[in-house]
C-alpha cells in the first residue's frame, strides 16, 4: 500500500493491519512526527518516504526521502502499488485523491475533505470509506432493501454537556477535551462544532447517492450508523470505536476472523440518543442546505480550516468560529463547474475569512 498520513491514528492502525496480514508497505507519507516515522521505516522497509517539511529530510532514516505536495503526487504515480490509504488531514488530501484515481489506483479514504470539496468530480467506484460511520452504512447495505433514510451518529463533542450560556467562554483547551476518545486537534474541534458530522453527511451523499441523510448524538459511540427501511424497520451497526475494523475491510476486501471484541450489551447497559440542535451547534442549520447543494462544500471547508487556525491562535472565540463559517457560506454562492474552480474558490474563501 501507499500510506498517506502514516503517523496519525488512522495510519498507525493501518500499519497494525498491514503487519497482522503481512501486507507490503510501499510508501510512507508523514507529517512532523519523525521519531514515529523512523520506527515505521525500520519495521516496514518502504521503498520511498515523503515528509511535510524539507528541513525534516535529514532526520529521516531512509535513502529515498522527499518533501512536499509535489513529492506525494510523484510517489503515488511512481509506486507499483495499486492501493492508497489517504489519511491526510484537510484540503491537503484532495490532490492526492485525484492523482490516485488518475493513476487507476484504489483508495481507502479517511480524508473526508476529498469528497466534501470535490465529490462531484471524484469517481467513488474506486473509493472504500474507512470512517466508522460510512463503513457502518456500507456494512448495513450488504443486503439491499428499499431505504427511506440513512443516519450516522455523533459523539456530541467536547461541549455536548455544557450549559449553552457557557459556550461563549469556551477555550481551545476546552474544545480539545473530547468526552469519548483522543483525536487530532482539527478533528476534535470539528467534533465540538459539529462540522465533522456535516462533512460526513456530505461524504455519505457522494458515496451512496441522493436520498435522505441525518445524524443523531449517541453518547457512548457504540452505534455508528443506522438505516431506516421503507417497510418501517431500522437496523444499526454496533461496534467498539476502533478504526482497525473498517481498515481491515478496506485493505482485505473481506474479513473472516476476529478484529474486535463484540459489543457486550450487559456492560453497555443503556444507550442515550440526543437531537443535534442549532442552539448548541449553530453550524447544523447548514445541514439541509448543504445536502441540497453538496458542491458548495468547498466554501464550508475553506472557511472552516481558516476559522480553526484563527481559533487555535486565540484570534477568535469558539462561537465566532461558527459565525465566520456561516457568514462565508452566505457570501459565496459559488458552485464549481471544474476541479480548477474548486482550487480558485478555496483561495477566495480563505482570503475572505482571513480578512474578517
Amino acid at each position: 500500500m501507499i500510506l498517506l498520513g502514516s503517523t496519525g491514528s488512522i495510519g498507525v492502525n493501518a500499519l497494525v493491519i498491514a503487519e497482522r496480514f503481512s501486507l507490503n508497505v510501499d510508501t510512507l507519507v508523514a507529517g512532523r512526527n519523525i521519531e514515529l516515522l523512523n520506527q515505521q521505516i525500520q519495521k516496514f522497509s518502504p521503498k520511498r518516504v515523503v515528509v511535510l517539511n524539507e528541513e525534516d529530510i535529514k532526520h529521516v532514516n531512509h535513502p529515498h526521502v522527499r518533501a512536499g505536495e509535489a513529492a506525494i503526487l510523484d510517489a503515488i504515480e511512481a509506486s507499483e502499488s495499486q492501493f492508497v490509504v489517504n489519511a491526510l488531514v484537510g484540503f491537503a488530501g484532495f490532490r492526492p485523491t485525484l492523482k490516485a484515481l488518475e493513476c487507476g489506483k484504489r483508495i481507502a479514504l479517511a480524508n473526508k475533505e476529498s469528497l466534501v470539496v470535490g465529490g462531484a468530480f471524484v469517481d467513488t467506484t474506486n473509493i472504500v470509506p474507512i470512517d466508522s460511520e460510512h463503513f457502518g452504512l456500507w456494512y448495513l447495505n450488504q443486503t439491499p432493501r428499499p431505504i427511506s433514510r440513512m443516519v450516522i451518529t455523533a459523539s456530541g463533542g467536547a461541549f455536548r454537556d455544557w450549559p449553552i450560556e457557557r459556550l461563549s467562554s469556551a477555550t481551545l483547551s476546552d474544545a480539545l477535551k473530547h468526552p469519548n476518545w483522543s483525536m487530532g486537534q482539527k478533528i476534535t474541534i470539528d467534533s465540538a462544532s459539529m462540522m465533522n458530522k456535516l462533512f460526513e453527511l456530505l461524504e455519505a451523499r457522494w458515496l451512496f447517492g441522493e436520498g435522505e441523510y441525518d445524524a443523531v448524538i449517541e453518547t457512548k459511540s457504540i452505534i455508528h450508523a443506522l438505516i431506516d427501511y421503507v417497510d418501517g424497520s431500522t437496523t444499526a451497526h454496533f461496534a467498539h470505536a476502533d478504526m482497525k475494523l473498517p481498515i481491515a475491510y478496506a485493505l482485505m476486501g473481506k474479513v473472516d476472523e476476529p478484529i474486535l471484541k463484540p459489543a457486550n450489551f450487559l456492560e453497555i447497559g443503556s444507550l442515550e440518543f440526543r437531537e443535534i440542535t442549532t442552539d448548541r451547534y449553530p453550524l447544523w442549520e447548514l445541514r439541509q442546505e448543504l445536502l441540497a447543494n453538496p458542491a458548495r462544500g468547498v466554501v464550508v471547508n475553506a472557511a472552516n480550516e481558516v476559522a480553526i487556525e484563527q481559533f487555535v491562535v486565540g484570534q477568535i472565540t469558539f462561537l465566532e468560529l461558527s459565525k465566520r463559517i456561516l457568514n462565508a457560506y452566505e457570501y459565496f454562492e459559488d458552485i464549481p463547474t471544474s476541479v480548477e474552480e474548486i482550487f480558485e474558490i478555496d483561495k477566495r474563501v480563505r482570503h475572505y475569512v482571513r480578512g474578517m
